[in-house]
Order: C-alpha cells, then structure tokens, then sequence
C-alpha cells in the first residue's frame, strides 16, 4: 500500500482460497482489460466472462492470456455451460475449455433444469483436470428454493468436487439469495451458513448495500462475485473499512465510541 495505517483488517494474498474477488468481464475490450490489469489485477482473482459473451467478443485468446499473465484465472460462466449442455455438445464444452487452456469452469442450472444427480456428476467429470465452480439458484424471479434444498445442493456438489458453490444472485443482485428489491435473504443465509462453510460459498453480489452487507457479516476476506470492473477498487476499499459504509467495521470499540460521542 501506499502508506501505513493502523486497525486495517489482514487481507489474505493472491492465489487465495478465502476473500476472493470475482470480476464480471461482460465485454472489455483489449485495451480495457490491459487498464483493468494496470489498476485492478492486485485486487482480482478470477475474472467471468459473462453468459454467453465469449462466442461473440473480439481477441477472447488474447485476453485470456494478459488475464494468466496478471495472475488472474478467467472463465466461462455458467450460462455459457448450460448453452453447450441444452445442445447436447457437453463434450463440445469440455473441448472449448481445453483450446483456451483455462483451468477454472463453471457448471450452473439457473437457466434450465439439470438433474441434480447429473450435475453433481458432471462437476465430478470436470473436477478430475480442473478445478470447478458451481452454481446454486435459479436466474428466474419468483422461483424459490427451500433453505434445505440450498444446503443440500451446496453440501453435494462441493462432495462432487466443488472448489466453490455460487450463490446465485445474478449481475442484477435481484434473484437467488436476494430479494427483488435487493436485500439480502436474511434467514435463508444463516440457514445455510450453518451448514456449509462460508469460505467455500462464493457470494454474488453486484451492489454496494450487498457487498457492505456480507463484509459486515463476514469480515474483509469473504468470497464475492459479479463484481463490475469499476467497482473492484471501490470494493477493496470496503473490505478494508476505508469508505462510510465499512469505516468502524475494524476500528476498536473504544475507538468507534470515542468518536460517536464527539
């Protein structure tokens, strides 16, 4: 950092398991992806290329590859996967990732019905080469899933070979473990906290109440996703309590109190 400043929360370092941040690349072009890197690739993990735009953008390959360079794993997202398994091109998709060389894929059913079997075995498949993200929720508004489907969802799927289970939110931060106004589902969260390790769920969440809302639940290093190339900055600074919202997050009580009462 810049310079020094005391109560600032421990940040775990890159390749980390915990604290991950997940970018959402919805069409960067070269040269936004080479500035992105430059400001924001200390701070990035693992960068999505959106639903199904890696078919249609320009220089995939060569953005994958300054992505790699930086130290940054990217991926296809999951619509991208169940795009390829409606088709019946599973194999195809395997072979895509193997062109591109990408050791990181996600396996998601947000958008069409996949036997939960089936997917666990599908993540098992994927799981033996690469490592596997998959994605918990649906994309469509007024589905709702039980707290104990969630967790049994989760638990399975990270026992087929998960590195992660995605909570699903999607780029609106209005579905899945989110209400349509954008609130979090309270109860449905601790439900499944208290089954499923919080380190191993990755978070997605596109809003800053929502992003301010799993910081203060769990800390700097929680796992969040869908986060827009300009908001990965923004969102350093609320892991580490240096905007308004986060800012007595990791400041001593009797700090925070002093302060109040002036």
């Amino acid at each position: 950092m810049n310079f020094e400043l005391s109560h600032i929360p421990e940040r775990t370092e890159k390749t980390r398991n915990e604290g991950v941040t997940m970018m959402m690349d919805k069409g960067l072009s070269v040269r936004e992806v080479e500035n992105f890197i430059d400001s924001c690739g200390k701070f990035t993990d693992i960068v999505k290329f959106g639903f199904g735009t890696a078919y249609v953008i320009q220089n995939l390959e060569q953005k994958i590859r300054l992505y790699r360079e930086a130290g940054i794993r990217p991926y296809f997202g999951g619509t991208l996967f169940e795009v390829f398994y409606a088709r019946n091109q599973y194999n195809d998709f395997k072979k895509l990732i193997d062109k591109y060389d990408l050791d990181l894929c996600e396996v998601s059913d947000g958008s069409i019905v996949i036997p939960h079997d089936q997917k666990c075995e599908i993540i098992s498949d994927l799981a033996k080469d690469r490592t596997v993200m998959s994605e918990v929720g649906s994309k469509e508004e007024g589905i709702l899933i039980s707290p104990n489907k969630w967790i049994k969802m989760m638990s399975t799927e990270l026992e087929a070979g998960s590195w992660k289970v995605i909570a699903e939110g999607r780029e609106s931060g209005t579905v899945g473990i989110f209400r349509p106004n954008g609130t979090a589902h309270t109860l449905l969260i601790n439900k499944i906290i208290a089954k499923v390790k919080p380190e191993d769920i990755l978070w997605e969440a596109p809003q800053k109440n929502q992003q301010v809302w799993f910081i203060r639940l769990f800390g700097a290093n929680v796992n969040l996703g869908n986060i827009a190339p300009h908001e990965v900055i923004p969102l350093e600074c609320l892991r580490l309590g240096l905007r308004g919202d986060t800012f007595f997050q990791f400041l001593p009580e009797e700090v925070e109190e002093k302060l109040r009462q002036q």
